[in-house]
């Protein structure tokens, strides 16, 4: 297993922990050289916050404990691709490297939306880009996105 499956595979398991936390399931995980600093699940309904995104939350709450925002030696590894309010925190906090599993359009063709390239959108037009690798055990992530999915609707 290589250390983007080994960080996704947490990232996946939190996702699943934010379903049995009464939440959607997504989750992240925050690295610095090769260790874990953060994770952080979904809490949109237990926090009442529509803005709590396992990705924005991590952000939120890291940066606000460690008084640390220039997050360019970090990456971050999402279930899913993150949304653009996400992208955007990422900009912001000049996220070193982001990594995700599903995409926001095989996410979104779950739920017969159409979707889109979110991180791809924001990133190509902000002045600080962090570098993107997407697919990491895609299957294993679209596998809980689908569980929780047929029986919910999203937000």
């Amino acid at each position: 297993m290589t250390q983007d499956e080994l960080f996704m595979q947490k990232a996946i398991e939190l996702s699943a922990l934010a379903v049995e936390h009464g939440n959607e399931p997504f989750g992240a995980v925050l690295v610095k050289n090769g260790k874990v600093v953060y994770t952080n699940e979904n809490q949109i309904y237990t926090k009442t916050d529509p803005t709590f995104h396992a990705e924005a939350g991590l952000i939120r709450r890291f940066c606000a404990e460690t008084q640390i925002t220039d997050l360019s030696e970090y990456t971050l590894y999402s279930s899913c691709e993150p949304c653009f309010m996400c992208c955007g925190a990422m900009v912001w906090v000049k996220l070193g490297r982001l990594v995700y599993g599903a995409s926001d359009k095989e996410l979104c063709a779950l739920l017969d939306e159409a979707g889109s390239d979110c991180a791809e959108l924001v990133f190509q037009n902000s002045p600080f880009r962090p570098s993107v690798t997407s697919g990491v055990l895609r299957e294993q992530a679209l596998e809980v996105l689908h569980s929780y999915f047929k029986s919910h609707k999203k937000g």
